[in-house]
């Protein structure tokens, strides 16, 4: 591919496919795969991504909002779509499109269960979410009962799956809570089935839950982070392609005299003679400012390039007195050698706020 004359997001299909292969591999044959492509697919390509998965025989896929998966829809993706924080404003789309709700509360469910019946639905898939440890969203083991009683009276719903979500499985040293939160939800599982007489398909491992859990798998996993190129250690990182290359050209560089200021605010001060180069990126793509003043950095040649000064909403500043280079070279922001995340690490955050930060405005290219 040549190289970038623009600031561009280059996505490797084929970097897609290992990582979708290699998290299967680690599966039992019967296992479901949920992929898990909102936020644009982890600041990606949510269509893309999701049509060329699907064509790999991907289960599901999930997203957060019902107009995420709306989108894919219109998109062409036909597989299942597990919506996972729906809100009651969008049940009626959400019908309409064909979309699974995750039902995490009571008023959820009674919402849901007005609109589906004022649809006609019968028999409409939906997810029961149940907290075990997480404390975000979810039912607890106690509202079984009255689950029971509010879903048995109804036939406009069918229970298709029941799951909840792991709060730290990839920290080993949390084991101890994720095998609580594991024997949580077999209890769980347990007293649902004696209750309503069925047991629904069941999921709870996340990408780092794949990885570490494997008594975890049970009907159905849902990995977000491990497609896009994470495992979310040093020791399963090695196994994962990164899809994604974050890419940018020089504008302009400068000779800085002595003692000139660079940048707003003037946060920078050369401390002797420098050459600095004007970047097209900045905090309205997801470069944040907590990156500037020499925490984050670029390649440039295959050489690091601090950040100087504060980052712009559309520039970055980098120190390039030590770089042979010139006006119109490629810059290197992330790729799958200097990853994305070892760029957060230095603005002490993770993978995912850098990566799905990206602005749609950044132009996407794919590598097929």
């Amino acid at each position: 591919m040549p190289k970038a004359q623009e600031t561009v997001l280059e996505i490797d299909l084929s970097a897609l496919k290992h990582n979708f292969e290699y998290l299967k591999s680690r599966l039992n044959k019967n296992t479901k795969f949920l992929a898990v492509v909102k936020a644009f697919a982890y600041g990606n390509d949510a269509d893309e991504i999701a049509l060329f998965l699907q064509n790999l025989d991907v289960d599901y896929f999930a997203v957060a909002y019902t107009n995420e998966g709306v989108a894919l829809r219109n998109a062409g993706v036909t597989k299942p779509i597990l919506v996972l924080h729906p809100l009651p404003i969008g049940f009626e789309n959400l019908i309409k499109h064909c979309l699974e709700p995750s039902i995490y509360n009571a008023k959820v469910l009674h919402e849901f269960l007005q609109v589906a019946s004022d649809k006609k639905q019968k028999h409409y898939p939906i997810h029961l979410k149940f907290n075990t440890g997480l404390n975000r969203l979810g039912f607890s083991e106690d509202d079984i009962e009255r689950l029971y009683s509010k879903i048995n009276t109804s036939e406009a719903v069918e229970v298709k799956s029941i799951f909840s979500h792991l709060a730290a499985s990839e920290d080993l040293k949390e084991k101890e809570f994720t095998l609580q939160q594991i024997a949580s939800f077999k209890t769980i599982t347990e007293k649902f089935t004696t209750i309503f007489g069925f047991q629904p398909m069941l999921h709870l491992s996340n990408t780092s839950g794949i990885l570490n859990y494997p008594e975890a798998h049970l009907d159905m996993v849902r990995s977000g982070i491990g497609l896009y190129g994470f495992g979310n250690s040093e020791k399963e990182n090695k196994h994962f392609r990164p899809i994604a290359s974050l890419k940018s050209v020089i504008s302009q560089i400068h000779e800085i005299p002595e003692g000139e200021t660079v940048g707003y605010n003037r946060a920078y001060k050369s401390k002797s003679l420098m050459r600095t180069a004007t970047i097209p990126i900045g905090h309205a793509d997801g470069i944040g400012r907590q990156y500037g003043n020499g925490k984050g950095f670029v390649i440039i040649n295959e050489k690091k390039a601090p950040i100087i000064g504060n980052v712009c909403m559309d520039m970055i500043m980098v120190n390039v007195t030590d770089i042979n280079c010139e006006e119109g070279d490629e810059v290197i922001v992330f790729d799958a050698l200097h990853t994305a995340e070892n760029l957060a690490s230095c603005a002490n955050t993770i993978s995912y706020e850098l990566i799905t930060a990206i602005s749609q405005r950044v132009k996407r290219v794919i590598k097929k």
